[in-house]
């Protein structure tokens, strides 16, 4: 069997290259013409309201047209102005307000090149925007959350399930067995709704199986087995109804699945739950391993925004800081991080974490009513203090469904054989 010639990187880069030379020219001239034209215009810098009027417009066309060109930079000036189409339509509108015909017509001239970019070059203008948002931070952040809002709408409807905020949030305290750390999840759906009735909604609690082979013994709180969901619940710090729930157990994963059988868009309800896991980690890891110690959530649910906070005792990974991974779990399933093979499968996004400092009153948050009041319930109950642990913080609008979001720390190394 004959297999295909491989790529010619040098060519590839080359093309690349090239287009991004295209794109700057086209920016370029779009940047240098249309603002020639707007100074021909009584109302040319008097506001989108004014320009619209004036012209016979929308105010929103006016004002995008001059928010794109309060930038110099022609990449940015491509990728914020309006098609082609709304461009002649403004161009058509200049003319019959008194631009000159040599302006409008060389304005005309740059959006004919626009328009054969992006149908010919690039194909359309969301491949355009796409390969733009690569260059520019600002424009990526707009990029992802525009196409992360569509895929939520769609991912909802399908699913027929959709959350308001999916709370995430992992304490880690070392533990009385030496060498372990110990863990307390707290899980939270709030605003959560079925779109369409019979919906099944779930989401799992779950870790890697290490080498010790020792069984996994998650509890409530209290410190009761979680086969009784109502040991896992934390009605108290719900603002929308509580909702009912199933837990069912498979293997190292204990799946929860909503109850009940209410739909709509008056169906919100709350979930709130904290699982404690001791001794469920190890404190360092083999010498020379370069392994990482890591925590994730899991966007099981198509959500509105996704609050993943990580509090970790002073104590444990002195002077690490959180390296945010973001996996694509479609093909392989939740991902290691200590496993090189899935770094293919990481979502190259400008999500970040962030350092809040210590204590529970640093975390207070829109969207989690009671989301102070209910760490300092954990920490009570747990007896530990909260001034002890630093807190980092990845707040991730509309979450990509399928996704998991890791924080990984580097952990203390154990002594080497001697």
């Amino acid at each position: 069997m004959s297999s295909a010639p491989a790529p010619d990187v040098d060519k590839l880069s080359a093309v690349g290259s090239q287009l991004e030379a295209r794109i700057a020219t086209v920016g370029r001239a779009l940047a240098d013409h249309i603002p020639a034209v707007l100074a021909e215009l009584p109302e040319g810098e008097s506001g989108p309201a004014a320009l619209a009027r004036s012209l016979g417009l929308d105010k929103v066309l006016a004002s995008r047209l001059l928010k794109a060109l309060r930038s110099r930079d022609p990449m940015a000036v491509s990728y914020h102005l309006p098609g082609p189409a709304p461009l002649r339509r403004f161009l058509r509108a200049a003319r019959r307000a008194g631009a000159s015909a040599l302006a409008v017509d060389r304005a005309e001239q740059a959006v004919a090149g626009f328009e054969q970019l992006i149908r010919t070059d690039v194909g359309d203008r969301s491949a355009l925007d796409a390969i733009i948002s690569s260059w520019l931070p600002d424009a990526r952040n707009e990029f992802e959350l525009r196409r992360k809002q569509a895929a939520h709408k769609a991912m909802s409807q399908l699913k027929g399930s959709s959350v308001d905020t999916l709370l995430a949030t992992v304490l880690l305290q070392p533990s009385e067995v030496q060498g372990k750390i110990d863990i307390v999840w707290l899980f939270g759906l709030l605003g959560l709704r079925r779109l369409r009735p019979g919906v099944a909604v779930k989401f799992a609690s779950r870790r890697f199986v290490d080498k010790s082979g020792e069984p996994r013994r998650p509890t409530s709180l209290a410190g009761e087995a979680v086969d009784d969901p109502q040991a896992l619940r934390l009605d108290a710090f719900c603002d929308a109804p509580p909702a009912s729930l199933r837990v069912d157990r498979v293997g190292d994963t204990v799946h929860y699945v909503l109850g009940g059988e209410a739909f709509g868009p008056r169906s919100a309800v709350d979930l709130v739950m904290a699982e404690v896991n001791l001794a469920e980690m190890s404190r360092a890891v083999p010498a020379g391993s370069g392994r990482k110690g890591y925590v994730f959530a899991e966007v099981a649910t198509p959500a509105r925004r996704l609050l993943f906070d990580v509090l970790v005792h002073q104590d444990l990974y002195p002077g690490s800081e959180p390296n945010l991974s973001i996996y694509d779990t479609a093909l392989d399933g939740v991902a290691d991080v200590n496993d090189r093979a899935r770094d293919v499968d990481r979502f190259e996004m400008n999500e970040t974490v962030t350092h809040i400092g210590r204590g529970s009153s640093v975390l207070r948050v829109a969207g989690v009513p009671h989301y102070v009041e209910l760490l300092n319930h954990v920490h009570q109950t747990m007896a530990w203090n909260a001034a002890d642990f630093r807190a980092w913080r990845c707040h991730i609008d509309y979450p990509i469904y399928g996704s998991q979001v890791a924080l990984a720390f580097d952990p203390p190394e154990d002594a080497p054989a001697t």
